[in-house]
């Protein structure tokens, strides 16, 4: 099963600017990701990358 995210884009208001803004990433659950799985493909600009998570929980993020 293959799952898209959209993720809203930020806005400013008034007088603010992007730079005077403060940038904090967006956070996501890599579990959530993988759908409760070990892996997730994930798409940018035309290219498949492949996220994995290892027996130790750490992540592998591959071409």
């Amino acid at each position: 099963m293959q799952t898209t995210l959209t993720m809203p884009h930020r806005r400013t208001t008034g007088l603010q600017t992007r730079a005077s803004m403060p940038e904090t990433p967006p956070r996501h659950d890599a579990r959530c990701l993988t759908d409760g799985g070990k892996s997730a493909e994930i798409d940018l600009d035309g290219k498949t990358y492949l996220l994995r998570i290892t027996r130790q929980g750490k992540l592998i993020l591959t071409k």
